[in-house]
């Protein structure tokens, strides 16, 4: 099975079964802050081309676009249900539809901000703009958003270098227990 085809079957798979979750989400989203139910965040995706990521709106609309751990006193940022969709990363499952776009896979590099330029040129620098961002990745299960952007990129790069569906496979199971134990998550 191709990469591809098993990102398509399983986030059809995952949307299916997480329907009315997210249309949860959704209300719970609308009816605990003003503006849209979701944030379309410009992204950086296979050969640095600029994409637009859905994710459920955890951020007030008047927060700056950039790294959440760029902001000062991220938490005053946060939407009333905010604090919770991001601690249980409940934020990131309209990406499904990224990954059907084809604009995502479920594995690979996190998709970087527009504006995080040290970011996109050391991974441009290691080839590791070839992939396609991911829902989840090497680096995500070894430190997520504590790692400095230089070990981030070599994990990402490590990645490029080994990827099988075994790896990915590998990266999704951790994926799932590090979410559900609420591990290396920042608000």
């Amino acid at each position: 099975m191709t990469k591809r085809l098993f990102d398509i079957v399983l986030a059809l798979l995952a949307a299916l079964v997480l329907a009315l979750p997210c249309l949860g989400i959704a209300v719970l989203v609308k009816l605990t802050s003003r503006g849209p139910v979701l944030h379309w965040s410009p992204r950086v995706g296979r050969g640095n081309r600029i994409f637009r990521m859905p994710k459920f709106r955890s951020m007030r609309t008047d927060t700056p676009q950039v790294a959440t751990h760029l902001l000062q006193d991220s938490a005053r940022w946060l939407t009333p249900a905010g604090g919770l969709l991001r601690k249980t990363s409940l934020d990131e499952l309209p990406q499904l539809w990224s990954i059907l776009k084809g604009d995502m896979s479920f594995v690979g590099p996190r998709p970087a901000l527009f504006n995080q330029h040290d970011l996109i040129a050391l991974r441009t620098q290691h080839g590791v703009d070839a992939l396609p961002p991911g829902l989840t990745g090497w680096a995500q299960i070894n430190g997520r958003d504590e790692l400095p952007i230089p070990l981030k990129v070599e994990f990402d790069h490590w990645y490029l270098q080994h990827r099988s569906l075994r790896l990915d496979l590998l990266i999704l199971w951790r994926t799932a227990r590090k979410v559900l134990a609420r591990d290396g998550i920042t608000h």
